[in-house]
């Protein structure tokens, strides 16, 4: 649900972060920026800021914000949800929604709209609200890109839609002094809109550690508001709290917006996780992946081997329009990637998947990009390949995964040997396996590396060369002994599997493959 109105009338639950909003609304600030991928609660929190605004104390008894000492006076609210529209179409369609959200919130003030144009309109609003209730007014507007990212794909309409919300975002502005406080949020932070370009006192919360968790459902808040469902999803399950709340963290937390550490679950998934009787599955994932995003990767030639090691700048952040998109940002801004960790001095952030619903789902993707296999056959290796690297049957998985590239059709296939390594990549990736490529060593690169509770596969591959001399390579340059040992030479460690793989170009498929170990 994303009305607090509903939530706290009705009586569900709702995680507290109104001693967060407090400590952002009463300071000195007046114009706020938020991006969070979608789905994430911003909806909610713009609700939630509406009805502090406009003084409905009832409604936040026994939350932290009444406790604070905020002053419930009734703003007028002009709240503009731009989400629910379809702006394929450009402008026309911008300008007949801007105008119906604008004579709402007229009409439920009790006033007429003044004006022709949206932007008139919203300036003409701002002032008639706030000189007929003697209050300054409450600008709220979720997903303010929504229309640029619609027209993303189609530059002609896309440029049109930017001109059209610089002139709407720049009444803001010209109304400052009858505008209590502005709060904006978005997927994205488009240079080229006046909001950005304008409004020099405009505070941009996207990584601000204090308000790393303003927007998602920290590890604590689990715990606290959903002990419940926890507990009954452990007696259904029968298994261990700790060992339950391990795969909770692993599938569905890990998003962090700072240089704080903090991380926080994507409220859809968990919500839904909770609705589904404990099932993991890719709830946020399934609300659809922008095609643009892959078509990005493949443009900007991003090096899916090595996507987790990427580091980008503050400065990379703040560039964003639609035409001289960097790929990283993006997909940190739309949640495919997050912050894992900060270097202080280089002013540098490291990216990687946030969990294992977005790594899984996202290299689902990217495979069914690079090979088009049917839908069928990709069941098929989802159903056997896993099981077969787990009982240590290493012709089992290759035979596998032999028959899944039979399908590819020759003319997307590259001859290079990278080529093939991407998509065993991906395809251990997709199943959910513990796969590593390009693993620095001293002594090399290991290719591949997969490890299951009891195995680790050292894979290499040839395109043009022998699984022998794979295998060869393995033993010359000692691959695996970082897994060797007392432990493992007394039997209490994992099995150790050099697995040499050589590709037969003319046949596009695996050719011929030695492995040793198990």
């Amino acid at each position: 649900m994303q009305d607090f109105v509903n939530i706290r009338e009705d009586g569900f639950l709702y995680v507290d972060k109104t001693a967060l909003i407090y400590d952002l609304i009463s300071g000195s600030g007046k114009t706020f920026f938020l991006s969070r991928p979608r789905r994430f609660g911003k909806s909610l929190l713009c609700s939630t800021l509406g009805a502090i605004f406009e003084g409905r104390r009832e409604l936040f008894e026994g939350l932290a914000i009444d406790s604070l000492g905020w002053e419930w006076k009734k703003h007028p609210v002009i709240r503009i949800d731009l989400n629910p529209g379809d702006y394929g179409e450009g402008p026309e369609t911008l300008a007949l929604v801007l105008h119906n959200i604008l004579a709402n919130a007229a009409a439920k003030a009790g006033l007429s709209l003044r004006g022709e144009l949206a932007p008139d309109q919203f300036g003409n609003l701002i002032q008639d609200m706030s000189r007929s209730s003697g209050e300054r007014a409450a600008v709220i507007i979720d997903e303010y890109d929504k229309p640029l990212l619609t027209t993303i794909d189609n530059p002609e309409q896309h440029k049109r839609s930017r001109n059209a919300l610089k002139a709407f975002y720049g009444v803001l502005k010209s109304s400052d002094e009858y505008l209590k406080c502005v709060f904006l949020t978005g997927v994205t932070k488009f240079a080229q809109v006046s909001v950005f370009s304008d409004l020099n006192n405009l505070k941009d919360l996207s990584l601000d550690p204090r308000y790393n968790d303003l927007c998602g459902i920290t590890q604590e808040e689990l715990e606290r508001d959903f002990a419940e469902e926890i507990q009954q999803i452990v007696r259904d399950k029968n298994t261990e709290k700790k060992i339950y709340l391990d795969e909770l963290k692993r599938y569905y937390n890990g998003y962090r917006f700072s240089k704080n550490p903090l991380t926080v679950y994507n409220p859809f998934g968990l919500l839904n996780h909770f609705d589904q009787s404990g099932a993991f599955e890719s709830y946020w994932y399934a609300t659809g992946t922008p095609s643009f995003l892959i078509k990005l990767i493949e443009d900007q030639k991003i090096d899916i081997l090595n996507l987790e090691s990427e580091s980008v700048t503050m400065a990379d952040f703040r560039r964003f329009d639609a035409q001289n998109m960097e790929a990283l940002p993006v997909l940190y801004q739309s949640g495919y990637l997050t912050i894992v960790d900060y270097d202080n001095e280089l002013n540098e952030y490291y990216l990687d998947y946030p969990n294992e619903e977005v790594r899984t789902s996202f290299s689902q993707s990217l495979l069914e990009h690079y090979i088009h296999a049917p839908e069928t056959d990709l069941r098929a290796l989802v159903k056997t390949l896993p099981r077969a690297l787990i009982q240590g049957d290493v012709d089992g998985a290759l035979n596998g995964i032999k028959a899944f590239l039979a399908y590819v059709p020759y003319d997307i296939q590259i001859a290079e040997e990278r080529y093939y390594q991407t998509v065993f990549h991906l395809i251990f990736r997709m199943l959910g396996l513990s796969c590593r490529s390009e693993v620095r060593l001293a002594a090399g690169r290991i290719d591949s590396l997969v490890e299951t509770k009891n195995q680790v596969y050292c894979f290499e591959f040839k395109l043009n060369g022998t699984a022998g001399e794979a295998l060869a390579q393995i033993d010359h340059k000692d691959y695996l002994l970082p897994w060797q040992g007392p432990a493992l030479q007394a039997g209490g460690g994992k099995k150790l599997f050099k697995v040499g793989v050589a590709f037969d170009w003319e046949k596009r498929n695996i050719g011929e493959w030695k492995t040793v170990g198990g």
